[in-house]
């Protein structure tokens, strides 16, 4: 039945007023918008962030911040401190004036009545040197939570606490672009560390801003470098004089024409007056990015303290090993090894970066190198003793304007064995392949270039400093080990910029081991691959320095020797 003609015109008549309704709404909508950001770029709105109990994460607040520059304004929220890693993984952050955290026994308590046990990280970096940074905690997601959309923020318990409260914050996702950390260096510069921003290796955005926000009025300046994860950000003008040292002020980036980025970092001014220092400056440093690898540390320590390396920084990717307990038996035993937690996957380049730049004081050269990687030189074989001049003859040498010397890598296969050899991989591992794939380096942390731009092992250096390769040493690679211990690398890989072993991408890269497909399944006659000369000159002068397995033996003092023959 066809509806009457009359009805129909009503239709359309009540359809056309709708319209007409519709498009009036929007139009002032659009008005008052533009009328309410007008009034806010000359009074711009702050909440600053309120301290809360432990027991309890910081809300999202909106908040509008100014810009220095005279540019529209920006909308930022103030993040929660916990964040879902891949796998799962739970990463909570605490503010360091919390007392009594300190505890490695922990729980994360999610809302719904889901728990999992907590494990203490350690404290991040940190412009404070009196109150450390914030402490670092991981726990697994429970399966009923991963149901819950959107996934809800844990509380850290560490003793008797109420039942949870189900109006807990968001979580952030370590997906796409994020603030991570932030840290401000003796200098007054602050670094910035973000992902996402810049996307691809060498494409690095030129127009970021660094965005302080949370106290007085909030402030947008722009970003003196940017490179790969890190950017260089003026520190805050506001916070010079009159505001607390103590107040917990968030930092993010904006790019230009774009939301600001989401953000869980947070920035400390440094003391007025900084701390004394009794620690001197030394010829040579090491520094490396661990995860799970304390039993290989002791060999590796050792072995370099012995050849010149003076201090041994390690930061730390979330072990779960007894890695604290073989640093406490180094530093028992008299050798300057410190840890320091850097929590966030595949993020290596930065960590280097900020190493690069915080340890710029205590080291004139930095040898960034693995724990699977030993620098030798075929001259040290006929000595009798090994003696700290060995590896600070390579850096002696060179010219002033030297401000990196490389040295080619020897990557060494399982030579044979099935499992993770007793003695040590300098004396259990004898035989490697032909070709030299890689080289590392020792680094003058005086010459490396502003943006802290590396690719790992090797760094930018300022215009006025140039590259060396010597050819007076080599690494040895131990890479390729016993499958139970290759195998372990599948879990993840650190490196910004390299695709993890179960990728399916790139199969014909370097970084891709021959024969290995994207999978944790040994290749046939994995023990006899990688094997084309009969190596044994680092397994025999470690034998004739420390004995055999000297791994297993008491632990000798750093520097005994001081002559060679």
């Amino acid at each position: 039945m066809q509806a009457h003609p009359h009805r129909r015109r009503a239709i359309a008549w009540r359809l056309l007023l709708a319209a007409a309704a519709f498009s009036l709404a929007t139009f002032l909508l659009h008005y008052f918008d533009s009328v309410a950001s007008t009034a806010t770029s000359a009074r711009p709105i702050i909440v600053p962030p309120r301290r809360r109990p432990v027991s309890t994460l910081r809300a999202i607040k909106a908040i509008t911040i100014p810009d220095s520059g005279g540019q529209s304004p920006v909308e930022v929220e103030q993040a929660p401190a916990a964040i879902l890693l891949p796998d799962w993984e739970v990463l909570v952050l605490l503010h360091p004036a919390d007392q009594g955290i300190g505890s490695s026994n922990a729980t994360c308590a999610f809302p719904g009545g889901s728990s999992s046990p907590a494990r203490a990280l350690g404290r991040l970096p940190s412009s404070s040197s009196s109150s450390g940074g914030r402490l670092a905690y991981t726990c697994v997601m429970p399966r009923p939570v991963r149901r819950r959309q959107p996934f809800p923020a844990p509380r850290l318990i560490t003793g008797d606490a109420d039942q949870v409260d189900s109006g807990s914050v968001e979580m952030l996702r370590w997906r796409g672009r994020l603030v991570y950390h932030a840290v401000a260096l003796d200098g007054g510069d602050v670094l910035v560390f973000a992902k996402g921003v810049n996307q691809r290796q060498g494409v690095n955005r030129k127009d970021v801003r660094c965005v302080y926000y949370g106290i007085n009025d909030g402030v947008q300046l722009g970003a003196v470098t940017s490179a790969q994860q890190v950017f260089r950000c003026p520190p805050p003008p506001s916070l010079s004089s009159s505001s607390s040292a103590s107040a917990e002020v968030r930092v993010t980036l904006a790019v230009a024409g774009e939301d600001p980025v989401p953000s869980m970092a947070t920035y400390s001014r440094p003391a007025a007056i900084p701390s004394p220092s009794n620690e001197k400056k030394v010829t040579i440093c090491a520094c490396t990015m661990v995860r799970d690898v304390a039993k290989f540390l002791r060999e590796w320590v050792v072995y370099h303290a012995a050849v010149g390396v003076d201090r041994f920084f390690l930061y730390d990717n979330g072990s779960g090993d007894d890695l604290a307990d073989q640093v406490g038996q180094l530093r028992s035993a008299g050798y300057d090894v410190s840890v320091q937690a850097w929590p966030w996957p595949k993020t290596q380049e930065a960590g280097f970066s900020y190493a690069a730049a915080a340890h710029r004081d205590s080291c004139e050269w930095m040898a960034f190198i693995d724990v699977d990687e030993f620098i030798v030189s075929p001259s040290w074989a006929k000595s009798r003793k090994p003696t700290p001049r060995m590896l600070r003859s390579l850096v002696a040498a060179v010219d002033p304007d030297v401000g990196q010397v490389t040295l080619g890598c020897k990557d060494f296969g399982p030579s044979g064995r099935t499992m993770h050899p007793q003695e040590g991989v300098t004396q259990g591992y004898t035989c490697r392949r032909r070709g030299e794939e890689r080289h590392k380096s020792l680094v003058r942390l005086d010459a490396v270039h502003p943006s802290l731009l590396n690719s790992v092992h090797h760094f930018e250096l300022r215009p006025e400093f140039r590259w060396e390769r010597s050819g007076r040493a080599r690494v040895n690679h131990y890479k390729y080990q016993a499958w139970d211990e290759f195998k372990v690398k599948f879990r993840r890989r650190v490196s910004t910029y390299v695709a993890d072993w179960t990728d399916t991408v790139n199969p014909g890269s370097k970084d891709r081991t021959p024969g290995l497909g994207f999978s944790p399944v040994e290749p046939a006659g994995w023990p006899h691959k990688f094997c084309e000369v009969e190596d044994t000159l680092l397994r025999d002068l470690t034998r004739k320095w420390f004995g055999v397995g000297f791994t297993n033996n008491q632990l000798p003092p750093p520097h005994t020797t001081s002559s060679s023959s």
